[in-house]
């Protein structure tokens, strides 16, 4: 495992437990996002090798999803010398329980977006719901997603979402292990193992 993998897997303290994630699935494995951002200087160097692996995509924006995806492409965007837009969360009631929250782009940034190519970044992708909706709404703008990236990725989700849209994946960090149920499937809930809500991506 490289230096600056270690470096990624180091920004966010992982434990072990039954947790509800932002897409309504559940796993056993949680990061701790935010304690990453409070030292800048340490989380824009990762964000500086994500935006070298980027730039040959040749996207001319850079989005991210509200909260902390947004501040990490914001920092690849600014290394790379391109614009920046975000998307912001809101609810979307599911029957099944699945992607309840989705994310869109606030209408003043949304004219500027048609026709443009967007890398579509990310911290930590999971299942990978914000990004998968992030993705959703830059279609409706009119927009072409270039590339998607993240510092890490955990299992399978973030290379199946990229290899639907028909864009690369560039990632800093890859954890190829990771478990991730739909509720009805859940062996956590099978067990009676309590469930604890979080943030996730």
């Amino acid at each position: 495992m490289g230096t600056l993998q270690n470096d990624v897997l180091g920004l966010f303290a992982a434990r072990k437990g039954h947790f509800l994630f932002e897409s309504g699935h559940h796993g056993d494995l949680w990061l701790n996002i935010p304690p990453a951002y409070q030292n800048p200087r340490k989380i824009r160097q990762c964000a500086a090798e994500l935006a070298r692996m980027l730039k040959p995509h040749g996207a001319r924006v850079i989005c991210g999803p509200l909260v902390e995806g947004a501040f990490l492409a914001q920092m690849v965007a600014d290394e790379m010398g391109v614009n920046f837009c975000f998307a912001e969360q809101f609810a979307r009631p599911r029957t099944d329980g699945l992607y309840p929250i989705a994310y869109r782009i606030p209408e003043p940034l949304r004219p500027a977006l048609s026709g443009v190519p967007v890398a579509v970044v990310d911290d930590v992708i999971n299942a990978g719901s914000a990004v998968r909706s992030t993705i959703e709404d830059l279609a409706t703008c009119d927009a072409r997603v270039a590339a998607i990236g993240a510092l890490l990725t955990l299992g399978n989700p973030a290379s199946e979402l990229a290899s639907a849209a028909g864009v690369p994946l560039e990632t800093v960090a890859h954890l190829p292990k990771n478990n991730l149920w739909e509720p009805s499937a859940c062996p956590l809930c099978a067990a009676g193992e309590p469930l604890e809500t979080t943030r996730d991506t």
